[in-house]
C-alpha cells in the first residue's frame, strides 16, 4: 500500500507520540490537514494566528522535553510562525515546524506568497531545508527530527504544494528517529578543582537555574554542605521554591535584597543549571563554578575559573562526599533575614487593606494610587491562594512577571512557562493553550498582561472551541506598564504606553469564555474561587494599578530621581 508524502510524515509523528498539530490550514498544507483527519491519533488545533500555534507548540515540547509540532501555509502562513518559534529556539525546546511552499516549478519566479523559507528560517532553525521529492523520506524527516532533539531548538520542513500528496516509494522504510544525546559525565580533574574552591571558601552562593530542578535534592543537600543561600532565577522557580530552607529568591530586576547581598557578599559563586543572562548582578571579584550539560552556556555571562560541563544531578552528586559540613551559617542567615524581610514587605502590600495600615501606606498610596485601585501584588497573591498546587502558570512579558515571580510560589507539584528569554508580548494565553490541551484536567492559568492579551485577542476563542479550560487573569491597567516604569526611570513622562481597553470580561464572554470583571479589591477572593471552579474557559478582568512601582532590589538614586521628574511632567501634562 502506497502512502503519500504527508501522510508518511504524520503516520511517523503518530507513532513517536506527536498528538496535535498547531496551525491554521492552508492549499498548501492540504495534504496534510487530510492525513491528519484520517488518523485518529493526532488532533489538528486549528489557531486564529500561526503564531498562537507556535508559542503553544513550543509550551508541550518544553513541558514534556519531546517533539512538538506546527504548521503554516505558503508565505505568510509561515511568517507568522517566526515570532513564537523565535520563542522556542532561545527556550531550547524540540520543536518542528512544516511549512508549505508554492509548487516546485515556480520557485524561484517570484511567485505569489513565495517567501524563500530556508533563508527565511535559517537563524531561527537548527535545520532547515525543503523537501522536494518523495525519494527523500524518510531521511530528511529523520534528520529534522533528531536535529531538533539533538540540538534542542526548531527544525524547520518546507513541503511544496505539489509535494505533500506525491507517493512514497513503497519500499522506503519506516522513519527511525534517534534518542536525544546524553550529557558528558563530569571529569574527575573538574570535580576536584571544584571541591577545592569550594573548601577554601568564606562564603559560598549558589545560583540554580531550570536545568538544575531535577536535581533538587541534590542541591538542597549542597546548599546545607555548604551553608550556601540559594538565588533562584526565574525559569528555576519550579524547582526551588516551596520549603527550602537556602533559598533567598531571584536576583535581576525582578529581584530582591536578600538576593543582592547573596551575591555581593559571596567570595564563591557556585552557578548550577542557568545561563542568567544579566551580568550586572553577578558578584565582583568571586571565584566562579560553574555546572551545565551544555558546554557552550559555560563562560558565556560569566569569567568561570571551573567549569564542570555534566548534567546537574550527577555532577552535585558527585561533588557532595567531597564537601566538609560547614558550621559557620552567617552568610545564609544574614541573606535569608533580609529575603524574609523583603518578603514581609510584598505581602503588606498585596494585602487588600494596605491602604489603611498606616501613615507610610497612605502616603505611599496618594503618591502612587490615587484613584484607589487593586494593588496588581494583590491579584497575584489572590491567584496564588486559590490555584491547587499542580497548576501551570503561564505570565506575560512585562509587570505581570514581576508580580508572579514575586507572590506566586512554585510549590508541590506546580510548573511555569513564559517568554523569559525572547520577552516576547502575548505569549501568556498561546502557552496555556498548548499546556492545558496536554491535560485537559490539569488546571491551567495564564497570567495575561492587557496589552498582551489584546495583541492575540482572538485566540480565546481556540479554548472554546477546542474546551481547553485555562483560567485567564488578567491585569487590567490600561498601561504598557514594564515600558512606562522604564521611561519614568529615564526621567520621562509616560508616552504611548496608554492602552484604550474595551471592557476584556465582555469581550471574553462574547467569545464563550465564563467571564468577570473585578473593580474592588474585596470581590478578588470570590471572583478567583468561581474562576477555579469553573469547567471551561474563564477570564478574570482585574482594574489595577497603573502606577504601581516595582521597586528593583537595589535601586540607584537617578532612578528615583528620573521617576519623580517623569511624575512631575506627567502631572503637568494633565492640567494642559
Amino acid at each position: 500500500m502506497t502512502r503519500n508524502v504527508a501522510a508518511t510524515i504524520v503516520d511517523a509523528l503518530a507513532d513517536h507520540g506527536v498528538s496535535q498539530v498547531w496551525g491554521i490550514v492552508g492549499d498548501a498544507l492540504n495534504p496534510f490537514t487530510e492525513a491528519i483527519r484520517t488518523e485518529e491519533r493526532v488532533e489538528w488545533v486549528g489557531v486564529h494566528h500561526e503564531e498562537t500555534g507556535a508559542f503553544a507548540a513550543s509550551a508541550q515540547a518544553q513541558l514534556t522535553g519531546r517533539l512538538a509540532v506546527c504548521m503554516g501555509t505558503v508565505g505568510p502562513g509561515s511568517l507568522h510562525l517566526i515570532n513564537g518559534l523565535y520563542d522556542a529556539r532561545k527556550s531550547h525546546a524540540p520543536v518542528l515546524a512544516v511549512m508549505g511552499q508554492v509548487p516546485t516549478p515556480e520557485i524561484g519566479t517570484d511567485y505569489f506568497q513565495e517567501v524563500a523559507n530556508d533563508r527565511v528560517f535559517d537563524d531561527v532553525a537548527v535545520w532547515c531545508h525543503t523537501l522536494t521529492d518523495p525519494a527523500q523520506l524518510p531521511r530528511m524527516l529523520e534528520q529534522a527530527v533528531n536535529a531538533a532533539y539533538a540540538e534542542r531548538g526548531v527544525a524547520v520542513l518546507t513541503v511544496p504544494a505539489d509535494v505533500g500528496s506525491l507517493d512514497v516509494p513503497a519500499d522506503a522504510p519506516a522513519p527511525r528517529f534517534a534518542p536525544a544525546p546524553a550529557p558528558p559525565e563530569p571529569q574527575e580533574e573538574q570535580l576536584a578543582a571544584a571541591a577545592a574552591a569550594l573548601a577554601s571558601a568564606e562564603h559560598v552562593t549558589m545560583l540554580v537555574g531550570q536545568g538544575a530542578a531535577h536535581a533538587r535534592g541534590e542541591a538542597l543537600a549542597v546548599a546545607e554542605r555548604l551553608q550556601a543561600p540559594m538565588v533562584v532565577t526565574l525559569k528555576g522557580k519550579p524547582g526551588f521554591d516551596g520549603d527550602n530552607p537556602f533559598e533567598v529568591g531571584q536576583a535581576g530586576l525582578l529581584g530582591n535584597p536578600g538576593a543582592i547581598e547573596a551575591l555581593e557578599s559571596c567570595d564563591v559563586l557556585l552557578m548550577v543549571g542557568t545561563d542568567f543572562p544579566y551580568r550586572e548582578f553577578y558578584p565582583e571579584g568571586a571565584t566562579v563554578v560553574q555546572i551545565d550539560r551544555d558546554p557552550a552556556h559555560i563562560g558565556r555571562r560569566v569569567p568561570v575559573d571551573i567549569a564542570v560541563a555534566a548534567d546537574s544531578g550527577t555532577a552535585l552528586a558527585a561533588l557532595l562526599p567531597r564537601l566538609a559540613v560547614r558550621e559557620d551559617a552567617s552568610h545564609l542567615e544574614s541573606a535569608r533575614e533580609r529575603y524574609s524581610s523583603w518578603r514581609q514587605r510584598q505581602r503588606a502590600l498585596a494585602d487588600p487593606g494596605y491602604e489603611d495600615s498606616g501613615l507610610l501606606a497612605r502616603v505611599r498610596s496618594a503618591l502612587e494610587n490615587p484613584d484607589d485601585r487593586i494593588r496588581p501584588e494583590a491579584v497575584a497573591a489572590a491567584v496564588d491562594r486559590h490555584a491547587p498546587d499542580d497548576a501551570i502558570f503561564t505570565v506575560d512579558t512585562g509587570m505581570s512577571t514581576t508580580w508572579l515571580a514575586r507572590l506566586v510560589e512554585m510549590r508541590g507539584a506546580r510548573d511555569l512557562l513564559g517568554s523569559f528569554n525572547l520577552g516576547s508580548m502575548a505569549n501568556a494565553v498561546p502557552q496555556a493553550l498548548g499546556a492545558q490541551a496536554l491535560d485537559r484536567a490539569r488546571t491551567v492559568v495564564s497570567m495575561s498582561g492587557d496589552g498582551g492579551l489584546m495583541m492575540l485577542l482572538g485566540d480565546l476563542r481556540t479554548a472554546v472551541t477546542y474546551r481547553l479550560p485555562i483560567v485567564v487573569v488578567v491585569f487590567d491597567n490600561g498601561s504598557l506598564g514594564m515600558v512606562q516604569l522604564e521611561q519614568e526611570e529615564g526621567g520621562l513622562p509616560a508616552a504611548g504606553t496608554g492602552l484604550d481597553n474595551p471592557d476584556l470580561a465582555g469581550v471574553a464572554r462574547c467569545l464563550g469564555l465564563a467571564s468577570r470583571r473585578v473593580e474592588q479589591a474585596e470581590q478578588l477572593d470570590d471572583a478567583l474561587a468561581w474562576a477555579f471552579a469553573q469547567d471551561g474557559p474563564v477570564l478574570v478582568d482585574v482594574v489595577t494599578n497603573p502606577d504601581e512601582v516595582a521597586v528593583p532590589p537595589n535601586p540607584k538614586a537617578s532612578q528615583a530621581w528620573g521617576y519623580a521628574v517623569a511624575k512631575v511632567g506627567e502631572a503637568l501634562d494633565r492640567r494642559r
